[in-house]
């Protein structure tokens, strides 16, 4: 468990407002996450631009996500049993580490002009691979780092960390793509992974005692998911994640096409319109991390979903940037309780035991997701166009909002 908290104190409360920053390795992971975040969301955007700009092709932007992705559905519920069997420091120690290497790897394709489409294909199921297994011990490790009752304000400070990257990330890499190249991006990257790994070695955590009785794995696997089969509160918060990152979420994956064909642009527009969703996302949670140990996650996770949808049908008809931007602004603001609450109410729902293998599954749901929704957008956009495919999950997602607000009444009771 997490250690004895030290006392930061202020003429803010930080005690009260942000009880997760009360502990030593949980202000390292902080530290280490938000700068590696970064660096991510640089390489994210910079991709993305650079494969549309050597294909032309909206569907390839499916194809990286799609890869990217797939190795979810391979490896996460095998990386949530590992999770569960050793150390999740020394776990992410190496997923970390793989992840360094594969940013200088794409970084030197790049910067040599030697890349190809089929490079960052492969390249980002690799990344895939890696993420893979480092997700389930990433969501799990939050209970190493802090104790159960800040367990929310935690997860939420955990998203400023990712939307923090989101909004100064893309915009970074608009700017360094237009006046350096894509290779920096990269590059930059992987320094950053230097960051978190610095964190990780840097904590001071209990020792990990291993699992008593070590069963096979396919039995590991069957014990997560009869968890979640026997608690319909799981299960709808599980099947509310895997709709919005279906149909939700599927539209960032069209962003570079989208600043170009849509709004005229380029790739300082692409990366405007990534930051200006991950500035609304880290205005939202730093807003969630504030209310410290609140009580009506529920309600809050309801407004959401029905928010979410609705600003994405607004912004499927916008046509000016500085109105896109605005837009896209309030989709962050509105993802954001969602995401966080979901993983919040779940994490709280579950055994210490099998916290890793269900949120093996949470995190099969929610990654696994995107790189369908990337592919379905991407195909559907090439044959179509952006707009209709962002129209047409934004209704998907609403009705979604209402089924469960009409059919579930126990999701918005939830504190």
């Amino acid at each position: 468990m997490a250690e004895e908290r030290s006392t930061i104190e202020g003429k803010f409360n930080w005690r009260e407002r942000y009880p997760a920053l009360t502990y030593h390795n949980f202000r390292l992971w902080f530290a280490g996450q938000t700068a590696s975040l970064m660096g991510t969301w640089m390489q994210a955007t910079a991709q993305g631009f650079l494969i549309f700009q050597l294909t032309h092709s909206p569907v390839y932007l499916g194809y990286v996500a799609f890869a990217a992705g797939a190795p979810t559905w391979l490896f996460t519920l095998y990386g949530g049993v590992i999770a569960d069997r050793v150390p999740r420091r020394t776990m992410m120690l190496i997923t970390q580490t793989s992840m360094m290497i594969l940013a200088f790897i794409l970084a030197a394709l790049t910067a040599t002009n030697v890349v190809q489409p089929w490079m960052i294909i492969v390249l980002a199921f690799l990344l895939g691979v890696a993420n893979a297994f480092d997700a389930p011990a990433r969501q799990s490790f939050t209970l190493e780092m802090v104790e159960r009752r800040d367990l929310t304000n935690a997860i939420a400070l955990n998203a400023t960390m990712f939307n923090t990257g989101t909004a100064v990330g893309p915009a970074v890499a608009g700017f360094v793509y237009a006046v350096a190249g894509p290779a920096w991006c990269f590059f930059l990257n992987g320094i950053s992974f230097l960051a978190i790994i610095a964190a990780l070695l840097l904590m001071k955590l209990k020792p990990f005692v291993r699992p008593e009785r070590r069963s096979s794995t396919i039995s590991d696997m069957k014990e997560g998911f009869g968890f979640v089969i026997r608690q319909p509160t799981v299960r709808t918060l599980m099947a509310i994640i895997a709709i919005t990152t279906l149909f939700g979420l599927s539209f960032a994956t069209l962003m570079p096409a989208w600043s170009v064909t849509v709004l005229g642009g380029d790739a300082t527009t692409n990366g405007l319109l990534q930051s200006a969703r991950g500035a609304g996302a880290l205005v939202s949670s730093f807003g969630l991390a504030s209310l410290g140990r609140f009580r009506f996650k529920g309600r809050l996770l309801t407004a959401g979903t029905f928010a979410l949808p609705i600003m994405l049908l607004i912004f499927s008809q916008v046509r000016l940037l500085p109105v896109a931007l605005v837009t896209l602004f309030c989709i962050g603001l509105a993802m954001m309780p969602i995401m966080n609450l979901s993983n919040a109410l779940v994490q709280t729902l579950v055994p210490d035991n099998i916290r890793g293998r269900v949120m093996g599954i949470y995190t099969l749901i929610f990654f696994g997701m995107m790189p369908i929704g990337g592919l379905w957008a991407g195909t559907l956009a090439q044959h179509t166009s952006e707009p209709f495919v962002v129209v047409l999950g934004g209704v998907i997602v609403l009705a979604t909002a209402l089924v469960v607000y009409i059919f579930f009444p126990q999701i918005r009771k939830l504190e």
